[in-house]
């Protein structure tokens, strides 16, 4: 990367992931360079393990990459507001820190939100032959009851790969699981979805830290007020100057 301003961040929260970093930042960083300028953005979600200590070794040898921190665990919505608020490009990607997203698929969701611009807001990725079981089973009915209550027509909106403008994330209501309901918030600022197909893979290393009881019973009041907030605005205003 060069030492430019960069037009694309990728944002990865963590939380005791010490194990998946050097291969997760390795293949972002093949993914990406020679086609847009760039920078990482970990944040280190109150880990007790290795990962602080592994993200400083890495930002010795590479110059892209930034590492924000929670002195406490906040969650994997605050600590993607935490990155996206900390990143310098107009351009976000988030991807999950456990290596099960694949980095390989960023320059197609860059393009595409590219292309779309400016009507599309949000590029989703779309996981096609999940792993894990029970997981796949919890995201599932998690995705169908959201589904039948805001008809945002997205069928995976778990998937961490996400394509999306800082600014307009930024102006979106914050709350925990935010991540989870962007798409509903997105089509609530008048913008379009767009979705790539992605591959999911078995996770690098360590246990899941995030998601396993936010995917339903704890977001149902999470799910009441986003329905809530959709119902409230009734048009997007078409703003002229002059």
């Amino acid at each position: 990367m060069s030492s430019t301003q960069p037009a694309v961040a990728v944002v990865v929260p963590v939380r005791n992931e010490a194990g998946n970093i050097a291969p997760l930042v390795a293949e972002i960083a093949a993914a990406l360079d020679g086609q847009w300028p760039f920078e990482i953005v970990y944040v280190n979600d109150g880990s007790t393990d290795g990962t602080e200590a592994e993200l400083q070794r890495l930002m010795a040898i590479h110059p892209f990459l930034r590492r924000v921190r929670h002195k406490q665990s906040c969650g994997q919505s605050a600590a993607v507001r935490t990155g996206v608020s900390a990143a310098r490009a107009p351009v976000i990607v988030t991807i999950d820190g456990d290596g099960q997203n694949d980095p390989a698929f960023i320059p197609a969701m860059i393009r595409a939100l590219e292309a779309g611009a400016p009507t599309v807001g949000l590029i989703a990725g779309q996981r096609l032959r999940r792993k894990g079981g029970f997981k796949r089973l919890q995201s599932r009915i998690a995705n169908a009851v959201r589904g039948a209550v805001l008809r945002d027509g997205t069928r995976d909106t778990g998937c961490g790969l996400k394509a999306f403008r800082r600014d307009v994330y930024l102006r979106l209501p914050y709350f925990d699981a935010l991540h989870r309901f962007m798409p509903a918030l997105i089509k609530r600022e008048g913008l379009a979805i767009g979705y790539v197909d992605v591959v999911d893979r078995v996770r690098g290393a360590g246990v899941s830290n995030y998601g396993m009881w936010d995917r339903l019973w704890v977001g149902i009041l999470d799910l009441a007020g986003v329905w809530w907030l959709i119902r409230r605005r009734k048009r997007v205003p078409e703003v002229i100057e002059g």
